[in-house]
């Protein structure tokens, strides 16, 4: 169960937009991560690390923010997010989903994002 102080670090280090490095400080060396249900999990912390590298390539900027409360139940934590994504054409996407992580102790362990595909359109 993570603590209050790591999950408010946690948080912080997205809200900073640092996508990369809260995965690297903050994740299992075996972390997984699942986009709604569709696709299989990705699987390792550095893999998790490219893969946000790249999405974070193909934008102009993002800005992140938690959206409170975050429900904590245990080794559970849930935390919903708003992410505004500047595109390459001058547009803003906007995201809002939720991210169920399962933490051991003070890293997330395995993470699945549930949201609407037709905010990604």
């Amino acid at each position: 169960m993570p603590s209050r102080e790591t999950l408010e670090a946690f948080i912080a280090a997205v809200e900073s937009n640092d996508h990369v490095a809260a995965i690297r400080d903050f994740y299992t060396e075996d972390a997984s991560m699942q986009e709604n249900l569709t696709e299989p999990p990705r699987q390792g912390r550095q893999t998790l690390m490219d893969h946000e590298a790249a999405v974070l390539k193909r934008v102009k900027g993002v800005r992140s923010r938690c959206v409170r409360p975050v429900l904590v139940a245990g080794d559970t934590v849930v935390v919903h997010w708003i992410f505004e994504f500047d595109l390459p054409d001058g547009r803003v996407r906007r995201i809002e989903e939720l991210a169920h992580q399962t933490w051991k102790g003070e890293k997330i362990h395995r993470e699945r994002f549930y949201y609407d595909p037709a905010q990604m359109k």
